[in-house]
């Protein structure tokens, strides 16, 4: 997942502002990081939003993101 991903998964599920709080005031038991500090440590957007998800009880049906259109062109 690249860290673009992530920030859009983020936005999706907790809304634009409250996404860039959460990321920077929550700890994320897992890492004892907030999700700032954890990418910028290296850890893997990936493991960082499923961590974050299982800590916020995200369902699993919403933790892929919403449904886009494909875009074609």
């Amino acid at each position: 997942m690249r860290e673009s991903r992530f920030w859009t998964l983020m936005e999706d599920e907790f809304g634009a502002t409250y996404a860039h709080v959460l990321a920077g005031e929550l700890v994320i038991s897992r890492f004892q990081l907030t999700a700032r500090q954890a990418l910028a440590a290296g850890i893997s957007p990936r493991e960082i939003w499923e961590a974050l998800c299982i800590q916020q009880n995200v369902p699993e049906e919403r933790r892929f993101g919403r449904d886009r259109p494909i875009k074609r062109g």
